[in-house]
C-alpha cells in the first residue's frame, strides 16, 4: 500500500521541494497552503502523515495541529512539524499539542524521508500474536489493535505516545534513560533532543490521569514504570 502524505506550507518552493522528494521516495503527496485547506484535506483524504509548517497565514500551524487532535476522524494521523522556528518554547508547545516529531528549516530532504518512514513504523499496527494483551494496574494495552485503555476507557494516544507507554510497561520496574527511550521510540533520529522525551511523558501522564503516577521520574536518569513482572502481565 502506498502511504499518503499531506504537506502544509505557504511557501511554494518549500512545498514543491518536500513533495518532490517524498514522491521520489514512493509516497502519494498532496499539498495545502493554509490552515482551512489543510484541515479540509485531512478530513477528506485521510493522509497517514501531515507535514505541517507553523507559520501559516490566518490559522496558525498550532491551531491546525490542535484541531487535528481534537477531531475524531483526524486525531490518529501522524504529524511532523517542519518549521523555521527553532526556539525550545516552540518545540515544547508543538510537542505538547500532540506532534509526533519536530524538524527545523533548513532541513535535509533525505532526513525528512527517514523521519516519515520512522513515524509510519510507529503508526503501523503490530501483528497479532499470542499474549498480545498487556495489563499494568488499571492500564490495559492491546498490542494487536495498537490501543490502550485505563479502567476500560480507551485512551486517545498518538502513535508516539502509544509506543512510549508500551515501552515503559514492557520494561516495567527498570529505569529507562532518555537516550534509551530515544533509541527505542524515536529510533535515535538526528536532531531529536532529550527534552522531546520529557514533553511526551508529561503529555502521556496527563492522558493517563491518576494512572500517570505509575510513571516515575528518576532524577538525573530518566523514567520508570512502577511495578513488577507480576504487576504487568500478558494475557
Amino acid at each position: 500500500m502506498t502511504h499518503r502524505i499531506l504537506v502544509v506550507d505557504d511557501e511554494s518552493d518549500i512545498t514543491a521541494l518536500v513533495a518532490y522528494h517524498l514522491a521520489k521516495a514512493g509516497f502519494r503527496v498532496s499539498t495545502a497552503s493554509n490552515g482551512p485547506d489543510a484541515l479540509k484535506s485531512a478530513r477528506e483524504e485521510r493522509p497517514d502523515i501531515v507535514i505541517l509548517d507553523l507559520m501559516l497565514p490566518g490559522v496558525s500551524g498550532y491551531d491546525v495541529l490542535a484541531e487535528l487532535r481534537r477531531k475524531e476522524e483526524t486525531r490518529d494521523v501522524g504529524v511532523i512539524l517542519l518549521t523555521a522556528r527553532r526556539e525550545e518554547t516552540d518545540r515544547i508547545r508543538g510537542l505538547s499539542l500532540g506532534a509526533d516529531d519536530y524538524l527545523t528549516k533548513p532541513f535535509s530532504p533525505q532526513e525528512l524521508s527517514l523521519r516519515v518512514r520512522g513515524l509510519l513504523r510507529r503508526l503501523g499496527s503490530p501483528p497479532v500474536t499470542a499474549g498480545s494483551n498487556l495489563a499494568a494496574g488499571p492500564i490495559s494495552i492491546d498490542r494487536s489493535a495498537h490501543c490502550a485503555s485505563v479502567g476500560g476507557e480507551e485512551l486517545s494516544l498518538t502513535a508516539t505516545e502509544y509506543k512510549l507507554l508500551l515501552t515503559l510497561i514492557e520494561r516495567r520496574g527498570r529505569v529507562q534513560t532518555r537516550p534509551q527511550l530515544l533509541e527505542t521510540v524515536w529510533e535515535a533520529q538526528p536532531d531529536i533532543q532529550t527534552r522531546t522525551v520529557d514533553m511526551h511523558v508529561q503529555r502521556l501522564r496527563t492522558k493517563l490521569g491518576e494512572a500517570g503516577k505509575l510513571i516515575e521520574t528518576v532524577r538525573g536518569f530518566g523514567y520508570r514504570f512502577k511495578g513488577s513482572e507480576r504487576g504487568a502481565r500478558p494475557r
